[in-house]
C-alpha cells in the first residue's frame, strides 16, 4: 500500500521504551507510551466525530507538544495536515481554512478570539478542538485533552495508503498562500534524496521497527523554528518517524538563552535554526559567557529557508568545534535541491550549494546550463515531486512542468553553475530587480553589504525610477555604534559586484527587517525605503 507515516508510527511505538522521551518542552516530557496512547485516542475520536480519510485537519498554534500530537493523529486517521501561520490576521487565517477545505481545526486557547471572529464564515469546519492549559474552552469547541483521553489508546485497525496526503501551506513568492500537496510516499522518497536527513533508509515499515530494536531510539533534535513552517515541521516530523525525541522551546520568539539552556539540559545532537537571524543571537550569548552552557552534545546545526553567512558559521564553529553546519537549500515545493556543509577549518561560500541528485539547472528556454558558462539559470528538481498546489491549476502548471519528458518542480530560484558543478544562488525571480534592462538579484547584493563591518542586516529592493525603471535600493540595519556611510558602503559593494548592481541609495533604519521566523520582510523594507525617500 506504499509508505504511510501512520503505519510507521504504529510500527515503532510498541518497540520503543515506554518511558523514552518523544516530545520535550520546558519541564514537560511526553514519553513515547503517552504519545502513542494520546494520538491513537485522538485519531479515533476525530473519526467518531465524522472525519473521513482525506479530510483536512488544520493546526493553529505555536510550538508545543500538542502540535506534533495533532500531526501524528492526522497521519493515523488518514487526515491531511494543514499548517496555519499563527502570525496571520483572523482574515488571513480564515482564507487558509477556507482554501484548504478544513474539516477539523485544532487551535490553542490564545487564538480563541480569532476563531470566534471567523468561524461563522467557515461552514465546512465540522469539529473545532481547543488546546487549553486551564481547562476552559469555547462553547463551540471540544477539549483536546478530553478527546485524547477517550478510550484505551489502542492502535487503529485501518488500512492506510502511500497516497494519503499532507499539505504544507506556503506564502513565500507564490502570491496568496498555497497548499503544496505531498503524498506520504513521494514526501518520504524526496526526503531520502535530500542532502540531510535523520529518517531511515529502511525498505519497509517493519524494517524501521527492526532498526530501532537493534540500534535503540532515534536521535534527539532541538527544533527551534515554528512548526507551522516547513523547516520546523519537517525536521520535527522526520525525527519522530525515526523514533527520536523532539525538543521544543516555550518562548514566543527566539530566546538564545532558553535555547542554550535546553541544549545543556536535554543534550540534543542536532539543532535546527533559520540562518543568521537565529545564529547571531546564539553567538552573542555564547560570546558573553562561553562556559555557561555545555553544548558539547551538538554534532549538527541545520538551517534552511534563509541565507547563512560564512563569517557567522565560522564564528559558531569556534564554540562547537566538533559540529558540522548543514545549510539546506529546500522549499515546501522542492525538498533537497542542494546542501552545503561546513566544519571547523573549512570555508564554504555563502549561498553556494552542491546540487541534489535529481536537480538540473535550465536557462529561460529550458536548455541545460553549462557549468562555468556564467549563464544564469533556474534550479529544477525532478521526481519525486508534489502533486501540485491545492486548487490552483494555473500556478501548478507554472511551477510543476515537464521538460524532455521529466516532470520537474521549478520554484523560481536563479543561480549560476560553477565549473565544479556547484551552484551559487542569485535569488528568486519574483524579487528580481530590472534596472535599465539588467537583472539584479537582491540576495546577491545583500550578502555583500552584510560583509561590511558596520552592517548587521540588509535587504535590497527595486524602487520605481524614471531613469532606471527600477533603482536598486538597500535598507540596512547598522551595528551598535556605527554610523551610515552611504558612499563607503557603495564602494564596498562595487569591489565585489558589477556597477549596475551597486545600490543607488542605501538607507538606514532602526526597525526590524525580518519576520519572527527570521525570513526577510521585503514588504517592510519597501515601506521603510518609500518613507525615507519621499520624506521632505
Amino acid at each position: 500500500m506504499g509508505w504511510n507515516f501512520g503505519d510507521v508510527l504504529d510500527a515503532i511505538e510498541p518497540v520503543l521504551p515506554p518511558d523514552e522521551p518523544a516530545l520535550i518542552s520546558g519541564d514537560r516530557v511526553v514519553a513515547w507510551a503517552e504519545l502513542s496512547r494520546t494520538t491513537n485516542n485522538l485519531a479515533r475520536g476525530l473519526i467518531a466525530r465524522g472525519a473521513r480519510p482525506g479530510d483536512k485537519l488544520a493546526i493553529y498554534m505555536r510550538n508545543r507538544p500538542e502540535y506534533l500530537m495533532s500531526l501524528s493523529a492526522a497521519f493515523k486517521a488518514r487526515l491531511t495536515h494543514v499548517n496555519v501561520n499563527y502570525r496571520y490576521t483572523p482574515g488571513e487565517v480564515c482564507y487558509i481554512l477556507d482554501n484548504s477545505d478544513a474539516n477539523v481545526v485544532v487551535y490553542a486557547e490564545e487564538f480563541r478570539d480569532a476563531v470566534k471572529e471567523i468561524r461563522e464564515e467557515l461552514p465546512k469546519v465540522e469539529t473545532w478542538v481547543e488546546v487549553s492549559r486551564d481547562g476552559q474552552i469555547a462553547p463551540f469547541a471540544e477539549a483536546f485533552d478530553a478527546i485524547a483521553s477517550e478510550g484505551e489508546g489502542a492502535p487503529l485497525d485501518i488500512v492506510r495508503s502511500g497516497d494519503d496526503q499532507l499539505f504544507i501551506y506556503t506564502g513565500g513568492t507564490t502570491g496568496m498562500p498555497k497548499g503544496v500537496m505531498w503524498t506520504h510516499q513521494e514526501f518520504r522518497d524526496a526526503r531520502l534524496k535530500s542532502g540531510w536527513r535523520v529518517d531511515t533508509v529502511a525498505e519497509t515499515v517493519q524494517d524501521v521497527a527492526a532498526e530501532i530494536v537493534h540500534n535503540g531510539p532515534g536521535p534527539r533534535i532541538l527544533a527551534t523554528p515554528p512548526l507551522m513552517h516547513g523547516t520546523g515541521m519537517v525536521v520535527a516530523m522526520v525525527t519522530m518517524l525515526a523514533g527520536g525525541s523532539v525538543v521544543l522551546l516555550e518562548g514566543q520568539s527566539l530566546d538564545a538563552q532558553e535555547l542554550l539552556r535546553a541544549v545543556d539540559r536535554w543534550r540534543p545532537q542536532t539543532v535546527a535554526i533559520v540562518g543568521d537571524s537565529y545564529a547571531k543571537p546564539i553567538l552573542e550569548a555564547l560570546a558573553a559567557d562561553p562556559r555557561k552552557y555545555d553544548i558539547s552534545s551538538i554534532t549538527n546545526v541545520v538551517s534552511a529557508g534563509v541565507m547563512w553567512s560564512m563569517d557567522v558559521k565560522r564564528a559558531l564553529l569556534e564554540h562547537m568545534p566538533n559540529a558540522t553546519l548543514v545549510d539546506a537549500f529546500s522549499s515546501s515545493e522542492a525538498i533537497g535541491m542542494g546542501a552545503s556543509r561546513m566544519s571547523k577549518g573549512t570555508n564554504v561560500q555563502t549561498a553556494k550549494f552542491m546540487l541534489g541528485t535529481t536537480c538540473q539547472v535550465f536557462d529561460e528556454h529550458d536548455r541545460p546550463v553549462e557549468p562555468g558558462s556564467g549563464v544564469p539559470g533556474l534550479v529544477a528538481i525532478g521526481p519525486p515531486t508534489p502533486l501540485g498546489y491545492y486548487k490552483d491549476e494555473v500556478k501548478s502548471a507554472q511551477t510543476f512542468r515537464e521538460i524532455d519528458g521529466v516532470r520537474y518542480t521549478i520554484p523560481g530560484d536563479w543561480c549560476l553553475v560553477e565549473a565544479d558543478g556547484a551552484i551559487t544562488l542569485l535569488g528568486r525571480g519574483s524579487g528580481c530587480i530590472n534596472t535599465a534592462g539588467e537583472k539584479v538579484f537582491p540576495e546577491e547584493v545583500e550578502e555583500v553589504l552584510k560583509t561590511h563591518s558596520s552592517v548587521d542586516d540588509a535587504l535590497v529592493i527595486g524602487l520605481p525610477d524614471d531613469k532606471w525603471g527600477e533603482a536598486v535600493t538597500a535598507v540596512v540595519a547598522l551595528r551598535k555604534g556605527a554610523a551610515l556611510d552611504e558612499g563607503g558602503l557603495r564602494k564596498h559593494v562595487r569591489q565585489s559586484l558589477a556597477g549596475y548592481k551597486v545600490p543607488k541609495r542605501i538607507l538606514a533604519t532602526d526597525l526590524t527587517l525580518r519576520g519572527p521566523n527570521g525570513k526577510p520582510d521585503y514588504t517592510a523594507a519597501r515601506s521603510i525605503a518609500e518613507a525615507l525617500t519621499t520624506r521632505p
